[in-house]
């Protein structure tokens, strides 16, 4: 009987990044021309996985976001795995946005993740779900391979890493 491979597929996000990229996006704020004299604030809560974006308009709100952003690319942090909110206004004004950071497979992304792989109709080929992870296994490493190539090739709204291959 031949020995099974598999490999894992799980998405998340380094939160020690994203506070590192939340600080260097504060510095520049406070250097940028534009910011000037303004009152622009961005909390990065780590237990709860979500960012606060606050500013005095809309314009500085979507400027704040698009610093994040660079600056969470920069650092190597995927920027698919960001849940924006909607835009809410504040008191006096204000605009807030907040961003939750996906860590995990969601159930609906997984069962379409199971899905599409269920669908290439690879022989022997298995996929199961396992609470915030998926693990793809079958006898032969090309159609692991095949499963891997295929999944880079989609868009399921997160980034997926593949690990834990053997």
């Amino acid at each position: 009987m031949a020995k099974n491979s598999s490999f894992d597929i799980t998405t998340g996000v380094d939160l020690q990044e994203v506070d590192n990229a939340v600080n260097q996006a504060l510095k520049e704020v406070a250097q940028r021309y534009d910011f000037k004299g303004s009152d622009c604030t961005i909390d990065f809560d780590r237990g709860a996985g979500t960012i606060v974006l606050e500013a005095d308009d809309d314009y500085r709100l979507k400027a704040l976001l698009e610093v994040l952003r660079a600056k969470l690319v920069r650092r190597q942090v995927p920027v698919k795995n960001l849940d924006l909110g909607p835009v809410e206004q504040a008191s006096l004004g204000r605009a807030r946005q907040r961003i939750g950071l996906k860590q995990g497979i969601d159930q609906e992304t997984a069962k379409r993740i199971v899905k599409a792989v269920k669908d290439l109709k690879l022989k022997k080929a298995q996929i199961a779900v396992q609470g915030e992870e998926l693990r793809v296994s079958s006898p032969s490493r090309d159609a692991l391979q095949e499963v891997i190539q295929f999944l880079r090739g989609q868009d399921f709204g997160v980034e997926l890493r593949f690990g834990n291959y053997r």
